[in-house]
């Protein structure tokens, strides 16, 4: 059986499933009725929610070509994935530097199931696609060094990812065991919903989603994602909403409850 047959055996369509409601909030079409009615309950309780998955798409299409373009970086190692949308990683990073190497990483048998097809490549790069668990870091490292030369800079993404893992010392242990895997100039690329007294709908909806969807979330404050920053260089303007890190459009731009920053390793 191949691995994307494999995939598909293991996706339920019984229970809600983060990734593609992200899809269906994004306008994708690798969505179930069950993840559509728990998207719009989750929007009924908090009608701005779908801005946070856009929000969170374009902080990454911005992050990776700042680093590509302005930066240099040539390599990304991109875990939780979530399943193929516009702009993914390589499409960003390849259209700045062809020569851009990608490896994605997720556990979601959907995504498993799409990544082959979807996740493509320009002739002078090179994408890989790695079934693992975010804890699996042995097998992270080993496997994405087939694909990345470990001895230049690598920006590790973690897009929405960290708030799977509930014990706060255990996620802050991952992300520091992966970036200490990484050469001196790569960079965190990280983004994390976040709990706050200003946004109680928020809290509402993420406990409707605990309560009826799989995986489970874990909110934390603007104040705890800045300690997986700890050791790097914060690039401005630190850990903000996404859609206010170093937004495109002039004037004033909305504040969402998915928080995100970029720093470098010296």
């Amino acid at each position: 059986m191949t691995d994307d047959a494999q995939g598909l055996d293991r996706i339920d369509t019984t229970r809600p499933h983060t990734a593609r409601i992200w899809n269906y909030w994004l306008g994708g079409k690798d969505n179930y009725i069950v993840d559509r009615e728990a998207g719009d309950q989750i929007r009924s309780l908090h009608p701005g929610i779908g801005d946070y998955a856009l929000a969170d798409r374009l902080f990454l299409g911005r992050s990776v070509h700042h680093l590509t373009a302005d930066v240099g970086i040539r390599q990304f190692l991109d875990i939780g994935t979530g399943l193929p949308s516009a702009d993914n990683t390589h499409e960003v990073a390849q259209r700045a530097a062809p020569d851009a190497r990608i490896v994605y990483v997720d556990n979601d048998p959907l995504v498993l199931a799409h990544a082959r097809a979807l996740l493509t490549s320009t002739p002078e790069g090179r994408t890989d696609y790695l079934d693992a668990d975010l804890r699996d870091i042995d097998t992270i490292l080993e496997r994405a060094a087939k694909t990345l030369d470990f001895s230049r800079p690598i920006a590790l993404m973690l897009l929405g990812v960290v708030i799977f893992i509930e014990d706060d010392e255990q996620s802050y242990a991952v992300v520091r065991r992966l970036m200490d895997a990484l050469p001196a100039g790569s960079h965190l690329v990280l983004s994390h919903t976040i709990t706050s007294p200003a946004m109680p709908d928020v809290d509402d909806a993420v406990a409707f989603w605990n309560e009826h969807g799989t995986p489970k979330l874990t909110q934390r404050t603007p104040e705890q994602l800045s300690r997986y920053f700890e050791g790097l260089e914060l690039l401005e303007p630190g850990v903000v909403s996404c859609s206010r890190w170093r937004p495109e459009e002039d004037g004033s731009v909305d504040e969402v409850a998915m928080f995100g920053g970029v720093g470098r390793k010296a």
